[in-house]
């Protein structure tokens, strides 16, 4: 398979570095480091918002560092999780004395990790706590996790709690906040193709080319069917109900929605899924506040969407609403 790419044990630090070329005025790299911070942190009396994960999500989490989201991204190598030393130099980074939080897709070497970042930041003084976003409705277990996944509903957990960090909130209410938005989002997607590594160059499962597997993850870990290819209606169909099925939603309920592309899906088949999505919501009763429709946590060239929804109160609306100014992700 063809990649872009220069040699393949350079594929993060290179494409960090690209990522820092682009947005000078909004990031900088830490040195010796695969994290990246905003420009100004560690910010006087807020608390600092880190999160990270494997490379090839992207926009996420480089995407997501900037004014009204996180103050600091950490990228392990591809699929693979950061390792401790380097979330823990994010940590100090972004520190003012106010404490860190720090925000964990729900994928057990995401966990082990900034788990261990934490201590190591609490033995050095640094106040810390975190959450482990799930909000992935396909599968309780999988190769990667114990439990439900951590997909693309983290990207607007970064957004509701980037906002309120940047509003002064303590670490205590911080984890409130988060704690109530991730009880509130879920997400399902559907891959039409495999993602393809840099270091094999080979897929990380096989489609036929009438084939779609329901449920996938984000590293490409199994979903819960694999079927024939369907329209983009009857996609968005099976997915918008399988997230309903999951959330106590009422008629008149506030909610956002995200369609989100993983990696080698068009926006117009992207917008022509949101379509129906807004379709099926709308005929239910309910009120869509915010849609988000793009590539925001992807898995390498993957063929394939995921849909997102976000039940909203008056509290979250604010906060998802508020300015947000960051490579990837703009309000």
């Amino acid at each position: 398979m063809k990649k872009v790419i220069n040699k393949t044990n350079d594929v993060v630090t290179e494409m960090v570095d690209g990522v820092v070329a682009a947005y000078p005025h909004v990031i900088r790299r830490l040195p010796n480091t695969s994290a990246v911070v905003r420009t100004e942190a560690p910010i006087a009396n807020k608390v600092g918002i880190v999160s990270g994960g494997g490379s090839g999500h992207e926009p996420a989490h480089a995407g997501y560092v900037g004014k009204g989201m996180l103050d600091a991204a950490v990228a392990g190598e591809v699929f693979t999780a950061p390792t401790p030393d380097q979330i823990l130099e994010a940590m100090k980074a972004v520190d003012s004395g106010s404490g860190v939080f720090l925000i964990i897709k729900n994928y057990t070497g995401d966990i082990m990790n900034f788990e261990m970042a934490a201590e190591l930041a609490e033995a050095e003084g640094i106040k810390a706590d975190y959450i482990v976003v799930n909000d992935d409705v396909a599968v309780e277990d999988s190769s990667f996790t114990t439990g439900r996944r951590g997909i693309a509903g983290t990207v607007l957990v970064h957004k509701i709690i980037g906002a309120l960090a940047e509003n002064g909130a303590a670490l205590e209410e911080i984890k409130r906040v988060a704690e109530k938005t991730v009880a509130n989002v879920r997400s399902m997607g559907v891959a039409l193709s495999p993602s393809i590594m840099p270091g094999s160059g080979k897929a990380s499962f096989e489609l036929d080319e009438n084939e779609m597997e329901i449920g996938i993850g984000i590293h490409g870990e199994p979903g819960i069917e694999r079927k024939q290819l369907a329209t983009a209606d009857e996609l968005a169909e099976e997915l918008t109900q399988h997230v309903l099925g999951d959330l106590s939603l009422q008629e008149g309920d506030n909610i956002a929605v995200m369609v989100n592309g993983l990696g080698a899906t068009p926006e117009m088949e992207l917008y022509i899924v949101n379509r129906k999505v807004q379709d099926i919501l709308q005929k239910q009763g309910m009120e869509v506040v915010r849609t988000f429709v793009g590539d925001f946590m992807t898995s390498l060239e993957m063929a394939g969407c995921s849909v997102t929804i976000l039940k909203l109160d008056d509290e979250l609306t604010e906060l998802l609403q508020s300015e947000a100014s960051t490579p990837g992700f703009h309000v």
